[in-house]
């Protein structure tokens, strides 16, 4: 029996509803119907109350949470919830980026052996960020593709969403996108996006990892290798630089107001982002300060970019700028500075951009995406405003799926992912940032009075890093003494302990009524985790 079943024997058992168990454990109706289809799981603290509601071991309910992570993981050898990533030439090779190359060639060529377009080959379009490792797998895909009778359109150095718009404008087969997001500039990543410009199926992932591993009998290949084209149905090899061009066109056009008296500050975290939101932000006429766009290979992300906010907190203050937009290595996420040099993060975006919305008769069903790592403050915000908050597993393409399930318009992450169907299939940082801009200008308001209304926990949050994610989450002492600090909070906040889906992190997380309380009760966890030998130094 799993996980989901188990909670509807139990609430069946107590004659409990979907919506009295959501509002008992402080979730939406459609986390607890998530669960029960076994399309979520709960966290760690929502299996704690769980255990405590039904008079039910935290054992036997995690049990089957424990083995269902596990065969994710063993479904997911290589592909995590943002791709596969990894330390470009230790755990990402560039014959692993041949190989899926070689499988996505082949893959879609295979789909369209029936297309009546007489000469029709795949197309595929790849994008990279700027980290040195970028241009060797470009090269080993592109190459991986060519071999197996597809034509390669290189966008060269650019952003994600950018990939994901041009796959989708230009109705390619599919699109890759090179990069390790806000990761540092060894490690590196492959993204594959579907011809709607959305995250690649499952499915489909599973056998691009068969091929890697050998596998040709799971995809019903004879022989020892995919067949190589020959002659001329050999790939070809586009430059398609224009692609690129078309969505920083898009991106002015989205714009409603001159930002001519505007003075904005960008960081630009020496990544994919570092010409593309200077070109937008100076097109729509602000007087623009950037930083972060000096990229060498080696120093995206380093001590700049919405991971390390410091350097426009500094820049916005100086130079009295009236707002400053920070992107990572990638640009699909953004971060905002106010005029006062105070972050303004994907909760308060999301809070601004949803009542603006809400305020145009836009927002269905008057509700938004988040993940569980939201602030619960935010939550009560919006809640204040009409707002309802729908909260999903973390990550982006959870956060897509559920609006696209729902038809909700806008959803996102505290980390700053920011997704509005209206526009794109995935979060856009430069995309973010021209919203919030169209706020202030339409609002006449700075960004610190819209951000006002937010009161916000205090939060904190360490990663440990860890052996095996799954036993650490598991050991008995570890849920002891969350439960220990479940109580100690009582009510007043949160722990979270959540395993990273690109590494091999437990993260940590307690809201509490202080600063320094939430400081203490992560630190009981993180040496929980640490005494239980799951920690690697």
């Amino acid at each position: 029996m799993t996980i989901g079943q188990k909670i509807v024997q139990l609430r069946n058992s107590k004659g409990i509803s979907q919506e009295q168990l959501a509002e008992t454990l402080g979730v939406s109706r459609q986390s607890v119907s998530k669960w029960e289809m076994d399309q979520a799981l709960p966290q760690i603290d929502k299996v704690l109350q769980l255990s405590e509601l039904f008079s039910i071991s935290t054992d036997e309910l995690l049990r089957d949470k424990i083995d269902i992570a596990k065969n994710a993981q063993k479904r997911n050898k290589y592909f995590g919830t943002d791709g596969f990533r990894g330390e470009a030439n230790i755990t990402l090779t560039s014959m692993q980026a041949y190989k899926v190359g070689r499988f996505l060639g082949w893959y879609y060529a295979s789909k369209l052996s029936g297309c009546t377009k007489s000469g029709y080959r795949p197309r595929i379009v790849i994008g990279k960020d700027t980290r040195r490792s970028s241009y060797m797998l470009e090269y080993s895909i592109v190459a991986g593709i060519t071999a197996s009778g597809a034509d390669a359109y290189m966008l060269h150095v650019t952003t994600t969403p950018s990939v994901s718009y041009v796959t989708r404008m230009d109705e390619f087969d599919c699109g890759i996108m090179i990069t390790a997001s806000h990761n540092p500039f060894y490690d590196n990543g492959i993204k594959v996006i579907n011809t709607r410009g959305e995250k690649l199926d499952d499915d489909t992932t599973a056998l691009i990892e068969a091929y890697i591993d050998g596998d040709l009998a799971a995809l019903g290949v004879a022989g020892d290798d995919l067949p190589l084209a020959q002659k001329a149905k050999i790939g070809c090899i586009h430059d398609y630089v224009a692609g690129r061009n078309r969505y920083i066109g898009y991106l002015i056009s989205v714009a409603s107001n001159s930002y001519k008296k505007l003075k904005i500050g960008l960081d630009c975290a020496n990544g994919a982002s570092w010409s593309i939101a200077n070109a937008v932000f100076s097109a729509l006429g602000a007087q623009t300060y950037v930083i972060g766009n000096e990229p060498d290979g080696l120093n995206v992300n380093e001590d700049c970019g919405s991971t390390h906010i410091e350097k426009l907190q500094k820049l916005v203050r100086e130079k009295h700028l009236d707002v400053g937009f920070a992107f990572d290595g990638d640009a699909d996420r953004c971060l905002a500075i106010d005029e006062n040099g105070n972050v303004v993060d994907g909760d308060a975006i999301i809070y601004i951009l949803g009542k603006r919305l809400k305020a145009k008769g836009t927002l269905n069903d008057d509700t938004v995406v988040m993940t569980v790592m939201s602030n619960s403050g935010f939550i009560a915000s919006l809640d204040k405003i009409g707002i309802k908050c729908v909260q999903t597993a973390v990550g982006d393409r959870f956060v897509y799926e559920c609006m696209q399930n729902n038809d909700y318009v806008i959803g996102g992450e505290q980390s700053g992912h920011i997704i509005m169907k209206k526009y794109a299939t995935t979060g856009d940082g430069i995309l973010t940032a021209i919203m919030v801009a169209e706020e202030i200008c339409d609002s006449k308001t700075s960004l610190a009075k819209l951000a006002e209304p937010i009161k916000l926990y205090p939060q904190y949050l360490k990663n440990v890093r860890v052996k095996d994610k799954a036993a650490a989450v598991a050991d008995k002492n570890v849920l002891a003494e969350v439960e220990k600090v479940e109580k100690l909070i009582n009510k007043q906040g949160r722990v979270l302990l959540r395993q990273s889906g690109t590494e091999p992190v437990i993260r940590v997380m307690v809201e509490a009524e202080t600063h320094e309380k939430c400081v203490e009760y992560t630190d009981m966890v993180v040496k929980a985790i640490k005494d239980g030998g799951h920690s690697v130094e």
